[in-house]
């Protein structure tokens, strides 16, 4: 935060991506509400985030190739148009087709703000504090889930059911707008040499290793949320779902808060293992909590290395991505998690309907032993992108 522009970079990418925690319950509570149908409200909501899914390496791509700047600027007018016509939609209850519609191309206009910030870190530090400058992220990540559902309920429960949305619409503009005006941290734009194709970041084996491994990072968060809301309503007390996923939170982020602090003398590749390996472990104890107090503790627990396998995972990208390729890499990235979070709740979902709390949680500790595999078969492509030994860090005093 020393560097200058650091300060105002972190603040106004906050805003830019908090509607990222908002947008997709703002839709469910506000096509419920008007329609009083959840399962429409479910159908809009998913239009919107797979569309947003598939579209976001699109657009970091582009990014890569004709700055951010320009992409921000141009997607953000698009964004804001289809938000405002899927917030017209809704209100005026029209047919559902016209709401996953204008919902895709909301979805399809919504740049991976998380990306487009972690390449812009890149930039603004030197590679000794980039695992540092990626943990801030990932707390500022876990800030933002842990308020923007808050701030949505707040909004439409005391203000209208449609409040949430204006309020996501208005962020984005002004958070987009914001970030694109900041020429310190933009990444520079790559030119290809003539004649010569550039290099996809998708292509290289390493990122191809990443992105799956977070795919499974992705499907056991999302089968663990599903675990916290089975556990809720079997003990007749939904209410305590929010609380324990706050939890998970609050354990990632204390989390964060230290992997960050810390200066790892071990290979970047290795630590993505060890970290993956500490995930799929501190998910097994929510198969045996027997009381609401255990799970709380157990939420904790399961939330310790979410954070730090993150971290991880985008240090080492920042070296695997091919030169003039880093928003589209962290796009692959998003993307993956993303659609694994969805995977892992509609697989959670039916395996606590078929069973109880208990057979959510092994499908979480399935989902972490996916990307633990990985990262153990991976390591030989995931260490090519580490940076060279510094030759004069043999003259340099040891860090504790």
């Amino acid at each position: 935060m020393r560097a200058p522009g650091a300060g105002s970079l972190a603040f106004w990418g906050m805003i830019g991506r908090f509607p990222i925690a908002m947008r997709a319950i703002s839709i469910l509570m506000l096509v419920s509400a008007v329609t009083d149908s959840l399962g429409n409200a479910g159908i809009v909501a998913a239009a919107m985030l797979v569309s947003q899914g598939v579209a976001s390496p699109v657009l970091g791509r582009m990014a890569d190739r004709h700055s951010q700047r320009r992409v921000l600027l141009t997607a953000c007018l698009a964004h804001v148009t289809g938000m405002a016509l899927l917030l017209v939609s809704i209100v005026l209850e029209a047919p559902l087709w016209v709401l996953v519609v204008t919902a895709v191309a909301t979805g399809c206009t919504a740049v991976s703000f998380t990306s487009f910030m972690r390449a812009r870190w890149a930039v603004m530090v030197d590679q000794g504090a980039l695992r540092t400058a990626y943990a801030m992220e990932s707390m500022l990540d876990d800030t933002m889930f842990l308020l923007g559902p808050l701030l949505v309920t707040v909004l439409a429960s005391a203000v209208h059911p449609a409040a949430g949305l204006v309020v996501c619409l208005a962020m984005t503009a002004v958070g987009s707008v914001f970030v694109a005006l900041h020429r310190r941290s933009e990444p520079a734009r790559h030119q290809p040499e003539p004649g010569r194709t550039p290099r996809r970041a998708i292509t290289v084996p390493g990122v191809w290793v990443l992105t799956l491994a977070y795919a499974g990072m992705g499907f056991q968060f999302g089968a663990v949320d599903v675990t916290m809301i089975a556990f809720a309503e079997e003990r007749g007390t939904p209410g305590l779902a929010g609380v324990l996923i706050s939890l998970i939170a609050v354990g990632s982020l204390i989390a964060g808060v230290t992997y960050g602090a810390v200066n790892w003398r071990l290979p970047q590749a290795r630590l993505l293992s060890v970290t993956t390996f500490l995930l799929t472990v501190g998910a097994v104890p929510l198969v045996f909590a027997d009381s609401a107090p255990v799970m709380a503790l157990c939420a904790v627990v399961a939330g310790i290395a979410i954070s730090p396998a993150l971290i991880g995972g985008s240090t080492l990208l920042e070296s695997l991505a091919p030169k003039g390729s880093l928003s589209e890499a962290f796009s692959w990235l998003t993307s993956a998690g993303a659609l694994g979070i969805a995977s892992g709740t509609a697989a959670g979902g039916q395996l606590a309907d078929a069973g109880d709390f208990t057979h959510a949680a092994w499908a979480g500790v399935a989902g972490g032993a996916f990307a633990l595999a990985l990262s153990l078969a991976g390591q030989r492509a995931l260490r090519k992108g580490e940076p060279a030994p510094d030759p004069a860090s043999d003259m340099a005093p040891l860090e504790k």
